[in-house]
């Protein structure tokens, strides 16, 4: 089977991006994993430092690999938005395929200098490890949200630009590139009512890969119209990050689980609503990203 990195090298040539999608739970994982075995996709289950203590560090990994082994499917585990390195070294030491050390929040040479001590230190543990490096806030939170969160990177000006991405890229070492081109993590409530849409800048993200020569990942990608998942795959993302959309499937699937049998208590009788929710909101991303 492939490696994560066998799989990015292929993605990025064919102009395809995989889908990278955040789970809490079984139900979450089960969901993501129907999905790219009926469509026949590869697909990374993402878990953040709060997802990751509250799974466990070692039981996710243990339970994607078991799944990828029983299942003989590419399903990969990334330790998304890495902020310590002791927790970067705690998912490298587990088995993860992928780390993004997050350092984005801070100027531009204190983040290449903590990620370059990430990538080294990292590669310590697993020298085939991918190590994703971000440039440009863009939130921190998965949520659905009233306002844009103070200092995310939106402007013009804001954005990451080429001259950034070719210096972070050649002094930290890292694999895979986050960068801020109008994208943003988390919902606005707006974008729930389906009123509006994240407005990405195609024509940066196009600059970004003609002189960035390592796959590009678009972080925040719940709230984006189709044609604009489309537009960035094309333009060279390679990897898109899908989180609060599929939360808040999950949520209404399990209410709607819930509403059907009011006095239902069995757990497993209640979770497969949000499942199929979960599900759906999955397989319609991974066909736009793979262009089926």
């Amino acid at each position: 089977m492939k490696s994560l990195r066998e799989a990015l090298v292929e993605a990025k040539q064919s102009g395809r991006a995989l889908g990278h999608f955040n789970i809490s739970d079984l139900a979450g994982l089960k969901a993501i994993v129907a999905a790219a075995r009926e469509l026949g996709v590869p697909v990374v289950i993402g878990v953040s430092e709060g997802e990751r203590e509250f799974l466990g560090v070692r039981e996710v990994a243990a339970l994607v690999r078991t799944l990828r082994e029983e299942l003989q499917h590419p399903i990969y585990l990334n330790a998304d938005h890495t902020h310590s390195l002791e927790k970067a070294i705690e998912a490298a030491r587990a088995g993860f395929d992928e780390i993004i050390f997050d350092a984005s929040k801070l100027p531009l040479e204190e983040n290449i200098r903590q990620t370059k001590a990430a990538v080294l230190s990292i590669r310590a543990v697993n020298p085939e490890i991918v190590i994703e490096g971000e440039i440009g806030y863009i939130g921190s939170s998965s949520e659905i949200m009233e306002s844009v969160p103070e200092g995310a990177a939106l402007t013009e000006g804001a954005l990451t630009t080429p001259e950034e991405a070719v210096r972070f890229v050649a002094e930290t070492g890292v694999d895979v590139l986050a960068p801020a081109v109008g994208n943003m993590h988390g919902l606005l409530a707006s974008m729930v009512r389906g009123e509006t849409h994240k407005e990405l800048n195609i024509e940066r993200i196009k600059a970004l890969a003609a002189v960035v020569n390592i796959p590009m990942t678009l972080h925040g990608g719940s709230g984006t119209a189709d044609e604009g998942f489309v537009a960035a795959v094309k333009a060279g993302m390679t990897i898109v990050h899908v989180n609060t959309e599929i939360r808040l499937a999950w949520r209404r699937g399990l209410e709607a689980s819930l509403a059907k049998d009011k006095n239902e208590v069995a757990p497993y009788k209640i979770l497969p609503g949000a499942v199929l929710a979960v599900q759906k909101v999955v397989e319609d991303r991974l066909r736009l990203f793979n262009g089926l």
